[in-house]
């Protein structure tokens, strides 16, 4: 494939958006990752222009949409046709009562996990349907269709998230914008390693996440990207609107 292709990844530096934005890479397309600044990041960015010149990472904070702006500007001018976006980026916390987590972190998670998907959207709209084609998808969970007691915001959010990406289906589609949500499964990342650490009081069922640990239930997140992948680069119109889970694939 050629890598005139452009896809954007969100959340890039570790786990199951790495995983995404490497195996995009690697099979010839321009890939934009977006994380917070870290070593991972950077190591990251060595790797994608590696294996092309064009790609690259991108230091943005989903939760300052100051920095999300000037971010989004900035990828619009340098790439005026975006054929895909990943939104990938997510926060578990706060994990405790709904009637007594902080309210700075409670929306601090909404705000990651949900509103800046909008707001990165919005301004990337003009490249998206400049490529006349674009495929969006969103990293759903089983959180958004089941609640769970501590995970409030989350739980929130990504029903949200499923909504909007139903929303964006509808709207997008007379341009050549088709949207799609999946769930990842039980993937082995950093976010699986907090709620393990989660205080029994603060999270009542984490015995049952240590027990996924434990018994071996995660997946990689490099076999969970390549379940995807064919979704993420090819998915149809028709498919446009649909929640996936990628125990199904």
């Amino acid at each position: 494939m050629s890598g005139q292709e452009v896809f954007l990844v969100t959340g890039a530096s570790k786990g199951l958006g790495k995983s995404i934005a490497q195996q995009l890479a690697k099979q010839g397309y321009t890939v934009i990752g977006l994380a917070r600044d870290s070593q991972e990041l950077s190591d990251l960015d060595n790797q994608l222009k590696s294996l092309d010149s064009k790609s690259q990472s991108i230091i943005c904070d989903l939760a300052n949409q100051t920095q999300v702006r000037e971010v989004a500007q900035e990828i619009i001018h340098r790439f005026p046709a975006i054929h895909g976006i990943i939104h990938n980026a997510g926060i578990i916390g706060p994990i405790g009562s709904m009637f007594s987590v902080e309210e700075l972190s409670w929306n601090k998670a909404i705000s990651v996990n949900l509103l800046s998907v909008q707001l990165l959207t919005q301004i990337l709209y003009p490249a998206m349907v400049n490529a006349q084609r674009c495929r969006v998808t969103t990293i759903s969970s089983g959180a958004a269709i089941n609640s769970l007691e501590s995970w409030s915001a989350y739980c929130t959010s990504k029903a949200g998230l499923d909504m909007w990406t139903r929303c964006l289906a509808d709207e997008g589609s007379a341009r050549g914008i088709s949207a799609i949500s999946v769930a990842p499964g039980i993937v082995d990342t950093d976010m699986q390693a907090n709620i393990r650490s989660s205080a029994k009081a603060d999270f009542p069922m984490v015995d049952r996440f240590v027990k996924f640990f434990e018994n071996g239930d995660l997946v990689s997140p490099d076999d969970v990207a390549s379940s995807l992948l064919n979704l993420i680069t090819s998915h149809t119109m028709q498919q446009s609107g649909s929640r996936f889970d990628v125990r199904d694939l």
